[in-house]
């Protein structure tokens, strides 16, 4: 397939923009998040699986339908991921937690204070807001997907379905909501409030108080205080993390500390992309130059070869009809010849 001229200034445009971006290892100074944002504290020690946070979910972000409907309990059997379709998925983990039932635990975007999906964006297709929630711009993606390698929690997902306009997908934190002063989609729909929306701050003093006062039901730790620099999106449950799906191999350095040394790469890569994309369109130019080039000698020669077959046959048609009619003439003077012949013979006897 050729390349357009289009298609070439495109990406020509993407690559210079991106070029003249800062390097996100320099960046702005040391970004740790924003210390008055809220958050989500789940609590799985209250979580029975119902699933209403997925179906209100769906609702609230106009997300398909789902292959099976919310109120099947089967879906439960499978451990399952958030993707492009669904922001949050609930899953059901066979552990045995403190009242001697399966765990239950909800996944989604996690809203880390310090997003490795925003670092690595190049084009600041990402932003941590001031109020928690991590948001996508679709309109300045260029679909690189730097961000489902960067998240250390494996969330973003991308329509590769969608050829014409594909878009990263993930939870929001109905970040539209609460600026409106709603409660995400999510948190309002749980029955048991094993959702509990607030200041992060204020959150995590919940959840430290509830370790306090039930030892027996909890594991003494807040999952997302300090994983990869903290997390907006807060945990505790009775269960051993690991054993509920949690990473605990994480530590707590930000993510973006430790890919800053690979991203600051990515201008340098950038940066020599006009270049790189200017070449290809030459030598794709002139690659489609040579093979019209050929394709028009081919052409050529074929034209000139039929055309030297059909004079050949011409000559050789035209030089049969002389000769048939050369021969026809002369049969027809002797013919004459030989009938004057005759009557001559004859007048004479």
């Amino acid at each position: 397939m050729s390349t357009s001229r289009r298609k070439f200034l495109k990406w020509l445009t993407a690559a210079g923009a991106a070029s003249a971006l800062p390097s996100v290892a320099e960046g702005h100074g040391h970004f740790t998040g924003y210390s008055d944002s809220y958050g989500v504290l789940h609590d799985t020690t209250l979580c029975v699986g119902c699933r209403s946070c997925e179906k209100a979910c769906n609702e609230v972000n106009d997300l398909p339908a789902p292959d099976r409907p919310f109120d099947d309990p089967t879906v439960l059997s499978d451990v399952r991921r958030t993707d492009e379709k669904a922001y949050t998925v609930v899953n059901r983990y066979d552990v045995n937690g403190p009242s001697g039932s399966p765990v239950f635990r909800k996944l989604q975007c996690n809203h880390c204070k310090e997003p490795a999906c925003a670092s690595a964006c190049f084009v600041g297709a990402f932003t941590k807001t001031p109020e928690g929630a991590v948001v996508y711009d679709a309109s300045v993606c260029v679909g690189c997907r730097y961000c489902l390698m960067a998240c250390p929690f494996d969330i973003p997902a991308y329509e590769y379905n969608k050829a014409l306009e594909p878009r990263v997908m993930k939870c929001t934190m109905c970040h539209p909501r609460v600026a409106e002063g709603k409660l995400p989609g999510c948190v309002e729909a749980c029955p048991m409030e094993a959702l509990t929306f607030g200041k992060r701050d204020d959150l995590i003093t919940i959840a430290r108080e509830r370790i306090r006062k039930y030892p027996d039901r909890y594991i003494d730790h807040v999952y997302g205080e300090t994983e990869v620099g903290g997390t907006n999106w807060l945990y505790i449950t009775g269960a051993p993390f690991e054993t509920l799906g949690f990473r605990t191999d994480l530590g707590v350095t930000p993510a973006p500390e430790l890919t800053s040394g690979a991203l600051a790469m990515v201008p340098v890569v950038i940066g020599v992309w006009p270049a790189l994309l200017g070449g290809i369109y030459i030598m794709s130019q002139r690659k489609e130059k040579i093979a019209n080039q050929e394709k028009a000698a081919a052409v050529k020669d074929a034209i000139n070869t039929t055309q030297a077959k059909a004079d050949a046959a011409l000559k050789a048609a035209t030089e049969k009809a002389k000769n048939e009619k050369d021969k026809a003439v002369e049969k027809a003077v002797k013919k004459a010849l030989d009938d004057a012949a005759k009557q001559t013979g004859g007048g004479e006897a």
